[in-house]
């Protein structure tokens, strides 16, 4: 059984300082571009994350990338 994996969407998402919780730690939101090309390296996906947490209010957290890719049976 010949499986491929085609990739179909990539989104970058930085996690924004939203508030505090109970204990007083702070909570976070994904804030999520999508349209972002499948081939870029990770640097760029990092210089482009840096750019944007430049212009943010709240502090930020991690910065990810989210990839959906479709399975394929080939055979």
């Amino acid at each position: 059984m010949a499986i491929s994996k085609e990739l179909m969407t990539t989104t970058l998402s930085i996690e924004v300082q939203s508030g505090v919780d109970k204990d007083g730690n702070p909570s976070y939101k994904k804030k999520n571009f999508s349209g972002i090309n499948g081939d870029a390296t990770p640097e760029a996906l990092a210089t482009v994350a840096d750019a944007i947490k430049l212009v943010l209010a709240n502090p930020t957290r991690y910065t990810l990338v989210n990839e959906i890719s479709m399975l394929e049976d080939n055979a």
